[in-house]
């Protein structure tokens, strides 16, 4: 069956490459070189996806979804080859975690559609190991397509878990594609399902690499799929070092390019090539990171873009002719943000692709009303109630985040509890009813010193917004006056000032979301709704009281009660 892009979005497609060809030109600075002939050229095309996070099926906007990118995809690879070049399609990883339909089916309508697509090659990311190592295998055996980690070796044998790197034969050339994976990865997952794992430095392991890929005379170009994080001039804060560190550390030439994943944002940069473009937005022109001689490349996440970049090897030589982040039926931005305008024309979903995949889309939404635990009374998320004081169901969240990601306290927006779970059986649709948005949870690191400063803007943001914060495992006393705060206890122990303290925040309020203070966390990537859910699906029985304050945080107020909750 032979399946096209709709005549539409063909139009479409061929004036967005328009306009970045234009661009690219302008921004490489009309960089000369040789005409690319049947004797001295290969022209190649990479695209490239990651952090899908579970989004097989488009969300209820239309965006995204599998069958509307194996359309874009098909119609580019069909495009290419009749101009006589070839297709590499990649994927960042991170094919795990982020809904529910997905969680609760381990994945696999995502592989099953990642197979009809045609992936060639993924990077193993750390969500890979949300499930314990059997289901990983399941996965392994059902993909089509090489898991790539070159930095990934079992404790016991010191053997790799998983093929370091794959060679692809593009006409006239070969290109290793080495697979890297964060040594983050056993903090952000279960330890249970890493203990047997060891995970090594991947700019180390890329280093003992290179060597033996430059020795191997049938292989021309060596690229990275990584799942590693594109942090803005190398600068990675709490995260493990990323792409662009790696690209730094490497001789110039060794690395041609790196198809990333893990940090989840649109690699766009401006004209100097150190910071994003802060103006891009769907289907502008894109120009991807150039570090030390080697192209870096991330489609933002959840299928939402298809990255791909036009490549010409002449004499030796390789040329980046066009790089672009297709939209893939976007309607808004992130976040929820409506966009003023559409984005391009309309992208068919192919029909064969949606059908293999409505069944699972069918089973996983039938699954979310099954019953998973009970609750002995009211949590309180009615936003009157939760953006005024301190309630059990923030309290419960707060510890269900904190005890995720190992930190000594959690802070909860309280803008991110969005109802009340009634008294008696709980399901999962209720869950998501609570926190609909899917954002993730971070971990953070400071000192006591600067924990106070922290706090006593977040503790004080002002009563009935959503900033307002619930907290759990820590007793302090709020000075609404003086707008600072008097911490007396962390997780049962004594404050100490000169001590380091880590605490769990959704990531929209460390990226400054509700007017918090902006922060470095190691982004662990958990999806609120789903860390809820196992909580209770575990306990199956929720007692209230077990989450009621009880006088941990304290209010002196000022006269006006502005910046403060009233008790």
């Amino acid at each position: 069956m032979i399946i096209n892009i709709p005549p539409r979005s063909v139009v479409s497609l061929t004036l967005s490459l328009a306009v970045a060809t234009i661009s690219l030109l302008t921004l490489s600075g009309c960089e000369q070189r040789p005409t690319c002939t049947d004797d001295n050229c290969t022209k190649f095309t990479v695209l490239h996806t990651n952090d899908n996070h579970g989004r097989f099926w488009q969300n209820k906007a239309g965006e995204a979804g599998m069958a509307a990118r194996f359309t874009v995809i098909d119609g580019i690879r069909k495009q290419v080859a009749a101009e006589g070049g070839h297709t590499l399609v990649l994927s960042g990883g991170d094919i795990n975690t982020g809904v529910p339909e997905s969680d609760l089916q381990k994945a696999v309508p995502d592989f099953i559609g990642m197979n009809m697509i045609g992936y060639d090659a993924m990077a193993v990311g750390n969500h890979e190991f949300d499930n314990p190592l059997s289901v990983l295998d399941e996965q392994a055996e059902l993909a089509n397509f090489p898991m790539l980690a070159a930095n990934i070796y079992r404790k016991e044998t010191n053997e790799r878990y998983f093929e370091p790197y794959k060679v692809f034969n593009l006409g006239d050339i070969n290109i290793a594609v080495v697979g890297l994976t964060t040594d983050d990865t056993p903090k952000l997952t279960n330890p249970l399902h890493t203990e047997s794992l060891l995970f090594t430095n991947p700019i180390e392991e890329m280093k003992k690499l290179l060597p033996q890929l430059k020795a191997d005379d049938n292989i021309d170009l060596v690229f990275a799929a990584t799942h590693m994080g594109h942090y803005q001039n190398g600068e990675f804060g709490s995260n493990a070092p990323g792409d662009v560190t790696m690209a730094r550390a490497l001789n110039e030439g060794d690395l041609h390019a790196i198809i990333g994943g893990h940090s989840q944002n649109p690699v766009c940069m401006s004209g100097r090539n150190s910071e994003y473009d802060t103006r891009f937005m769907p289907g502008d022109s894109c120009r991807p990171d150039k570090q030390n001689g080697t192209f870096i490349m991330q489609a933002h996440e959840w299928g939402r873009y298809v990255g791909r970049a036009d490549f010409e090897y002449i004499n030796g030589e390789l040329y980046l002719i066009d790089y672009q982040l297709i939209p893939i039926n976007l309607k808004r931005m992130a976040f929820g943000k409506k966009l003023a305008w559409p984005v391009a024309e309309p992208i068919e979903r192919n029909a064969e692709v949606e059908a293999a995949l409505l069944p699972y889309q069918e089973k996983g939404s039938a699954e979310l009303d099954v019953i998973i635990g009970r609750v002995d009374g009211l949590l309180q998320g009615d936003r009157k109630v939760v953006r005024a004081q301190q309630t059990n169901l923030g309290r419960l969240i707060a510890k269900v985040h904190s005890e995720k990601v190992r930190a000594d306290f959690g802070i909860m927006n309280s803008g991110g509890v969005r109802a009340s779970i009634q008294a008696g059986k709980v399901a999962y649709r209720d869950v998501l009813t609570v926190q609909p948005f899917s954002n993730t949870i971070g971990l953070a690191e400071m000192s006591g010193e600067k924990l106070i400063k922290y706090l006593s803007k977040v503790a004080t943001n002002t009563r009935t917004s959503g900033a307002y914060a619930q907290f759990y495992g820590i007793d302090m006393t709020v000075k609404c006056r003086d707008q600072d705060v008097e911490i007396h206890s962390i997780n049962n122990q004594p404050f100490d000032i000169n001590a380091q303290y880590t605490f769990s925040i959704p990531s929209f309020s460390a990226a400054g979301g509700d007017n918090y203070p902006k922060i470095n966390i190691l982004e662990a990537g958990y999806v609120d709704a789903i860390e809820l859910y196992d909580y209770i699906k575990q306990k199956q029985q929720i007692n209230i009281a077990d989450y009621e304050p009880n006088g941990e945080l304290k209010f002196e107020q000022s006269k006006s009660s502005l910046g403060c909750s009233i008790y």
